[in-house]
């Protein structure tokens, strides 16, 4: 498989293919500040052993589900013995945008708006869009702004937005069911670059949500593999 280096990320490297479709070699390192797991941070924060096969894996299983239910996604296979997804090439909005999706006042959400909430307050499905800007730090962005900057159309917001709700209340029930809550999780999207439809892109890992257990502890990426891939 012949491939060609596109740019180093911070938890995959990207490789184009000659047949037209890219690769996402998946890395143990995560997220985070100070050597603590942050799935909203912009650094690399650890490396922990095994979690770049956990999350490809996790991923994987996630993106088969989606394929099923007719949910529009970049992906079309993976190598679990190399750690390594096929997927389709994307264009992505602007530099890149981020698109979370909350269930719980906690991380980034509660240090900015902790004077009118509590810890981990329930929230509805709330949507929140951030700019992919690491020396900005990731800055959330409003409907109006995507908009005024010519990031975003009105109808590709709609779209962007039900299709996170939708994405995430799937995942959410999933993990339900087996005895663990999802408090908030982070997406991503682009446009076919073949059919310029709107699909989810990246990964659907442990490093892209956070996720607790029945006693109200936070389950690690490994370990909610482990448990989400019985």
């Amino acid at each position: 498989m012949m491939m060609q280096l596109k740019y180093k990320g911070k938890t995959k490297d990207v490789y184009e293919l000659t047949d037209g479709s890219v690769l996402l070699q998946f890395k143990d390192d995560v997220t985070g500040e100070d050597g603590v797991f942050d799935p909203g941070a912009n650094t690399v924060g650890l490396t922990i052993e095994g979690a770049g096969a956990a999350g490809l894996q996790m991923s994987a299983y996630y993106f088969e589900k989606f394929k099923e239910a007719g949910i529009p996604t970049h992906y079309i296979e993976f190598n679990a013995e190399n750690a390594w997804m096929k997927v389709k090439p994307a264009k992505v909005f602007g530099e890149g945008l981020e698109v979370i999706c909350r269930y719980r006042a906690v991380g980034s959400f509660y240090r900015r708006y902790g004077a009118y909430c509590k810890k981990g307050q329930a929230l509805d499905n709330f949507v929140e869009v951030t700019l992919k800007d690491d020396e900005r730090g990731d800055p959330p962005i409003s409907k109006r702004a995507l908009m005024e900057l010519g990031i975003l159309s009105i109808r590709e917001y709609e779209v962007l937005e039900t299709l996170t709700i939708q994405i995430s209340q799937f995942i959410k029930k999933d993990l339900a069911a087996k005895g663990l809550d999802l408090y908030d999780i982070k997406l991503e999207f682009g446009r076919s670059e073949v059919s310029n439809e709107i699909m989810l892109i990246d990964e659907l890992s442990g490093g892209n949500m956070r996720v607790y257990d029945e006693n109200g502890n936070y389950v690690e990426p490994i370990d909610l593999a482990k448990r989400v891939l019985v």
